[in-house]
């Protein structure tokens, strides 16, 4: 399971580090320290209900996220197939969640990076929607920004939602959670 972002606190906040955030929560939720550092990728081993999982962080910015992810899931001997990725979606209203079950980029740079990387896009995508920007800012400057007073309020319950809809996946499968979660998405 890897969570999309930035590295470095200087986008710690920004809307285009919503997967790691997710990955961040869960991680909090289940106590695994995302600590451990190899082929540019913060990661952690743990468990997650009866599911044993490997949370991962990649260090390389978004757009090349792809080659790193791939060396994490060749040396732990993950197929893609089995992969969830976490990541920020600006087609998808601010609080929506939206779970996918495989398919092409969406636009989205770091899931092209992914796509390329393993030669397809059979993997999971729980894609969290950070909106567009009301003032029509350009897309970069909007996914870099750093959430309202109110926005990181009403993330605390999206990051919740995120982490319950992972759970689904992981005990009940993809379909399951996409039936329970993709209603009122826009």
């Amino acid at each position: 399971m890897a969570g999309l972002g930035n590295p470095g606190p200087d986008y710690a906040e920004t809307r285009h580090n919503a997967g790691f955030m997710v990955i961040d929560a869960l991680a909090e939720i289940y106590r695994i320290e995302v600590k451990k550092r190899k082929f540019d990728v913060f990661f952690a081993r743990g468990r997650i209900g009866s599911a044993e999982v490997v949370l991962a962080k990649p260090q390389a910015f978004m757009n090349r996220s792809g080659l790193p992810l791939r060396q994490l899931a060749d040396f732990f001997r993950i197929q893609s197939g089995r992969m969830v990725i976490v990541h920020d979606d600006i087609d998808l209203a601010f609080q929506r969640l939206k779970i996918k079950e495989k398919g092409g980029d969406g636009g989205h740079k770091g899931i092209r990076s992914i796509i390329d990387a393993f030669g397809g896009g059979d993997f999971a995508r729980v894609r969290i929607g950070v909106g567009r920007s009301l003032n029509r800012a350009n897309v970069v400057n909007h996914v870099l920004s750093t959430f309202s007073r109110d926005e990181k309020i009403a993330m605390d319950a999206l990051l919740q939602r995120s982490c319950e809809a992972i759970v689904t996946i992981l005990s009940k499968g993809t379909k399951e959670a996409m039936n329970q979660f993709n209603q009122n998405v826009s």
